[in-house]
């Protein structure tokens, strides 16, 4: 008997160099396969979008962004497990659209991540189409004011905000029945390490990102950087070692300037986690890490948990986390320490310092119990009525 297939869509070729993105699609492909699936991932670039090494424009073939998906792909044990199509499909690296197309048609369904799959060809070919939203908030709030549509043409919505649809969360539903998970981690790939002498707090992260603040409701949904600065002082206040790979731009030399000032180390992440394997060892080289959340995702009560914590948590890393909701959702006071405000979380420092190797142990507990892809797809699956 054929094993059962499963396409994955989204944009990892869009966002080079950029580990920890690559690995938000490599949990799901490399998951799936664990179950027996039959995996195969798309992905797409428009024009303007390749470029070479130092950033300039490419051609597409030549891209930067085309090797490193191959590079991605074949080091995960993906080799041929991937297509991306260029300006609508005028051009094709990997599997061609023939190829592709088969895989749809006999896909139990297509994962399409944030909607980015928009071919009409290939979306009618896949006999069902689930939404997976791994940015909860913007998207429905987006369809609610009458901006953007980016759920239409889906069968199923999956999202990792936990609490859209529950009470205390101000996530507009947008008319849809939304099915609610927690991002995979497949274990293997991420084991326990003992942790280095002199490890630090660490994060890995972009300042603003993609997406200006909403205003919904009569509220101001804002970014990671309005969080970010409400605990500036982290460091100084707490004595412990912080540092962050910052995606942060030169408009933003102020902020810069005042994380330094209070104590931070800041490490370009085009550096350091500049492929999955090098995120991963820069998880494995912190001691902890400190989660600090998109305003919206905090304002909202959201109950989103970040796909960079599961992975600190994996590798035995104790983690200080924002709370966005989590409350029910998740087990906090061991391994995993919750807070809203400067005073909680200099206190959670000094708890995981105190008491390192019992959080420790607890950070990969949790992983295993709450996290581990084989129960967190089964799980999905179930909720999907797939066999």
């Amino acid at each position: 008997m054929a094993a059962p297939a499963v396409t994955i869509a989204g944009s990892l070729a869009q966002r080079p160099f950029r580990g920890g993105h690559a690995w938000v699609f490599l949990q799901y492909l490399l998951g799936f396969r664990r179950l027996g699936w039959d995996v195969l991932f798309v992905d797409r670039l428009e024009p303007g979008m390749c470029v070479d090494e130092a950033g300039a424009p490419a051609e597409f073939r030549r891209s930067a962004n085309v090797r490193y998906l191959a590079k991605v792909m074949d080091r995960s044990g993906l080799g041929d497990r991937w297509s991306i199509r260029y300006a609508g499909g005028r051009e094709v690296a990997g599997l061609g659209d023939a190829e592709v197309l088969a895989h749809l048609s006999r896909s139990a369904f297509l994962l399409n991540v944030m909607g980015f799959l928009d071919d009409p060809q290939l979306l009618e070919a896949a006999p069902r189409r689930v939404f997976l939203d791994i940015d909860p908030g913007f998207g429905q709030m987006w369809k609610d004011l009458g901006l953007s549509d980016v759920f239409a043409g889906h069968d199923d919505h999956v999202t990792i905000g936990e609490n859209i649809g529950a009470p205390g969360c101000t996530i507009p539903t947008a008319g849809i029945e939304w099915i609610t998970t927690k991002q995979p981690v497949v274990l293997d790939e991420w084991p326990a390490v003992p942790p280095p002498a002199g490890g630090r707090f660490t994060s890995i992260g972009s300042w603003r990102g993609p997406f200006g603040p909403i205003e919904h409701g009569g509220r101001t949904y804002g970014l990671r950087v309005h969080e970010f600065r409400r605990f500036v002082e982290l460091p100084s206040r707490s004595g412990a070692g912080f540092e962050v790979a910052l995606d942060i731009d030169d408009a933003d030399a102020a902020d810069l300037r005042s994380l330094t000032e209070h104590g931070w180390s800041i490490a370009d992440p085009l550096v350091v986690a500049a492929d999955p394997w090098g995120y991963r060892d820069y998880i494995r080289c912190s001691a902890a890490e400190l989660m600090v959340a998109k305003n919206l995702y905090v304002q909202s009560g959201s109950g989103w948990f970040s796909d960079r914590s599961i992975c600190y948590l994996a590798s035995g890393r104790p983690v200080l986390a924002q709370d966005t909701g989590l409350d029910g959702l998740l087990p906090a006071g061991e391994g995993l320490l919750v807070f809203s405000t400067l005073a909680q979380a200099v206190a959670g420092v000094g708890e995981i310092v105190g008491d390192y190797r019992r959080h420790a142990a607890a950070a990969r507990s949790i992983a295993e119990e709450h996290f581990a892809s084989d129960r967190v797809l089964g799980r999905l699956l179930d909720r999907l009525g797939v066999a």
